[in-house]
C-alpha cells in the first residue's frame, strides 16, 4: 500500500466573501411565471396566441372596415368574384362576402367561448364534488355521466330542435349540455388525486369547511389540467358549430357564422369557389391556432418540465 504525504503547501485557501456567498444566483418564480416563460419559447403556441389575439380584433372591427352590413343585398351585384369593392367577393344575394366572414366570426368564437366557459363551470362544479365526496355519491355521479355520454351528440340537437327553433341558444344549449362531462372527469380524477395531500389535512385540522377546501385548495391546484381542456373545448365547439350549420341545424338567417357560409358557399363550389374557401379558410386557421395553444399550455403547466 502507497501512502503518500499531503503537506500545506498543495492547497491553496479560496477566499469568498460571505456576501457573494449568499447571493442569489437566480430570482425565484412561481409556477405560473416559469410556465409563461415556457409557453413563450413555444413558437407555434405564441404563434397561436398571435393568430387568435388578430381572430378577435378582425371579429370586433371586421365588420366595419368595409363599409357593407352583414345583411345588406345588391342583386346587381351577385356572385362577384374578389375586388378592391368586395375583398372576399359576394354572395347569391349580393351580399360582401368579407362583412359576412369577419360577422361570422363573431358568432363562431362567441359560440366557442360561451361553451367553454360553461363547461368550466358545470363540469368543474360536477367533477370537483364528486371526486371530493367520493365513495358511493362518487360512484352514483360518474353512472349519470356515463348514461348521458353515451346518448349520441346529433340525438341531443335534433330532440332540442325538436322543442326549441333552431338558433343560437339552441346550440349553446346542446354543446353545453354535452361538453361539461369531459371536464367533469377530469376534475374529478385532479381531486381524486388532490385530496390526500397534507395541505388538504392540514385544512381540515385547522377547521375549514369542505366548501372551502375544494374551491380554496383543491380546485386552485388543478387549474393547469382545466385551463388546457377549456383551451381545447373552443376550437372542438366552433367546429361542432360549423358542421351543425352545415347540416341546417345551426344559426338561424339572416345570423351568419362560418358553418352557414360554408353550407352557402359549397353549392356554387365549382363556380363561385371564394364563397366557400374563405370561411373554411378561416375555420381552419382559428381551430389549428386554438390546437396549437393548448398543446403549448399542455407543455407549459406540466410540472414535470419545470427547471
Amino acid at each position: 500500500m502507497i501512502t503518500v504525504e499531503l503537506s500545506k503547501e498543495m492547497f491553496q485557501r479560496v477566499e469568498v466573501e460571505k456576501g457573494a456567498a449568499e447571493a442569489i444566483t437566480r430570482p425565484s418564480t412561481t409556477f405560473w411565471q416559469d410556465a409563461w416563460r415556457r409557453l413563450k419559447k413555444n413558437k407555434l403556441a405564441v404563434t397561436g396566441l398571435w393568430i387568435i389575439g388578430i381572430m378577435i380584433i378582425l371579429a370586433i372591427f371586421g365588420p366595419y372596415i368595409s363599409g357593407y352590413t352583414y345583411s345588406d343585398q345588391n342583386l346587381n351585384a351577385t356572385n362577384l368574384p374578389p375586388s378592391a369593392a368586395h375583398w372576399f367577393g359576394t354572395d347569391d344575394l349580393g351580399r360582401d362576402l368579407f362583412t359576412r366572414v369577419m360577422y361570422g366570426a363573431r358568432i363562431s368564437l362567441f359560440i366557442g367561448i360561451a361553451t367553454s366557459l360553461i363547461t368550466f363551470i358545470i363540469g368543474v362544479i360536477y367533477g370537483g364534488i364528486s371526486g371530493y365526496l367520493g365513495g358511493k355519491v362518487d360512484e352514483i355521479m360518474m353512472r349519470i355521466v356515463e348514461i348521458f355520454w353515451s346518448v349520441p351528440f346529433l340525438l341531443y340537437v335534433i330532440l332540442l330542435m325538436v322543442i326549441m327553433t333552431p338558433g343560437l341558444k339552441t346550440i349553446l344549449i346542446a354543446l353545453g349540455a354535452v361538453y361539461w362531462m369531459g371536464m367533469a372527469r377530469i376534475v374529478r380524477g385532479q381531486v381524486l388525486a388532490l385530496k390526500e395531500q397534507e395541505y388538504v389535512l392540514a385544512a381540515r385540522t385547522l377547521g375549514a369547511s369542505s366548501w372551502r377546501i375544494l374551491f380554496r385548495h383543491l380546485i386552485p391546484n388543478a387549474m393547469g389540467p382545466i385551463i388546457i381542456q377549456m383551451t381545447l373545448a373552443i376550437p372542438e365547439a366552433i367546429f361542432t358549430e360549423a358542421w351543425l350549420s352545415f347540416l341546417g341545424l345551426g344559426v338561424s338567417a339572416p345570423m351568419a357564422s362560418w358553418g352557414v357560409l360554408a353550407s352557402d358557399g359549397i353549392k356554387g363550389i365549382y363556380s363561385y369557389p371564394w364563397q366557400i374557401f374563405f370561411p373554411a379558410m378561416f375555420i381552419t386557421i382559428t381551430i389549428l391556432a386554438f390546437n396549437f395553444l393548448g398543446d403549448g399550455l399542455r407543455d407549459a403547466l406540466d410540472p414535470r418540465m419545470r427547471k
